[in-house]
């Protein structure tokens, strides 16, 4: 090898594509090119400095036949994000969809602008009413709180407008595929197979609960001694004042709110959207167990707020935690094995939710 030739080779540039990130087309497997064969752009610049070169670093190949020249950035150069099409939906396993980032950030998101509606709520009947018994008397109103529960939507419609980037025809349909709240190709019997695993699966659930509370309070008993645990159960919280205050037609709508609502929304944004986003860039394990753990963790934000004292804090934080984290483990586990369909799922987690009020309700009723 002569001199010549070495410092042809010391000075070799390795290009970082394989196609010409501004034309698309191939690049020639050619020592040292520097210019695109089409487009006449600096492709050696462009590796160099990630941005479009000047005018000046352009070649021109004949009469231009496309729009004017436009400076690139660095966000220009990256692949465009894949919009799904029809045949895309039928095979999400695939796809990649979004990141954990926005997995975790628009379940946030959703969670907090609820919230906010349902403060303003609030306010807005404190404000046209200043009798503090009146206030009371509404607020405690089994029925505001029925008509109040379908602002638990928010978490359907939040998730349903953020994933129309990730389709082609961000249609209703597709919307509701993309999450897995569809029936698309399912049969009568293929849906009827559905609602009994989901009802099955909800009466597995209040088993599953009641063991993990036994077990979890037998245990906290050992270790905090039996006054503070009694306590802090014999608490009335806001379900338990809601059921002694409502008679069997009250119940029913309750009943009803948890199975269309509740249930559903909840499913959506957590399983639907958030678990499916998290699996996809964490792997399936870590997706369920974090997802998990902020579905068990929002249900419990009401517990930080005036404890009366570190440990009352941290028994009742643990004696709700365990459940919640048990059912959740069990409807990412059904929602996974029945290959992201949310069918099953929301039916599990709406029946579980309406049981727990039946049994609660019987067992009030009783004393």
């Amino acid at each position: 090898m002569n001199e010549k030739d070495k410092i042809d080779n010391s000075n070799e540039i390795k290009l970082r594509w394989s196609y010409c990130p501004i034309c698309g087309t191939k690049i020639p497997e050619v020592k040292n090119i520097k210019f695109c064969t089409k487009c006449g752009v600096d492709l050696i610049y462009i590796n160099t400095h990630m941005r479009m070169p000047p005018r000046k670093n352009t070649i021109s190949l004949g009469p231009r036949t496309s729009t004017p020249y436009q400076p690139y950035s660095f966000r220009s150069l990256r692949p465009p994000r894949k919009r799904l099409s029809q045949e895309d939906l039928s095979n999400l396993k695939e796809e990649k969809l979004w990141g954990s980032f926005a997995s975790i950030g628009m379940t946030a998101a959703a969670f907090l602008l609820m919230n906010s509606v349902a403060i303003f709520v609030v306010v807005v009947f404190v404000f046209f009413s200043f009798n503090l018994d009146t206030i009371y008397d509404i607020l405690a109103n089994p029925y505001l709180i029925i008509f109040s529960s379908f602002i638990e939507l928010i978490l359907f419609i939040v998730p349903m407008l953020y994933i129309g980037k990730y389709l082609k025809k961000p249609n209703l349909n597709n919307r509701l595929i993309l999450l897995g709240f569809t029936v698309k190709g399912f049969n009568n019997k293929r849906i009827l197979k559905e609602i009994l695993i989901g009802i099955g699966f909800a009466i597995l659930g209040v088993f599953l609960v009641f063991c993990v509370s036994f077990l979890i309070e037998v245990i906290l008993t050992a270790i905090f001694g039996y006054e503070i645990v009694h306590n802090i159960l014999g608490t009335s919280g806001e379900v338990d004042v809601l059921i002694t205050s409502s008679d069997v037609l009250t119940i029913f709508w309750l009943v009803i709110i948890m199975i269309l609502i509740i249930g559903t929304s909840e499913e959506v944004l957590f399983r639907g959207f958030l678990q499916k986003g998290l699996v996809r860039s964490l792997g399936k394990n870590w997706g369920i167990l974090i997802t998990a753990l902020i579905f068990s963790s929002i249900h419990l934000i009401g517990i930080f707020f005036y404890p009366e004292s570190l440990t009352t804090f941290l028994v009742s934080l643990l004696l709700n935690f365990f459940p919640f984290f048990a059912i959740s483990i069990l409807l990412g586990l059904l929602y996974n094995w029945r290959k992201e369909n949310l069918i099953a799922v929301m039916i599990t987690h709406g029946v579980y939710n309406a049981l727990t009020i039946i049994i609660s309700f019987l067992v009030f009723s009783s004393f």
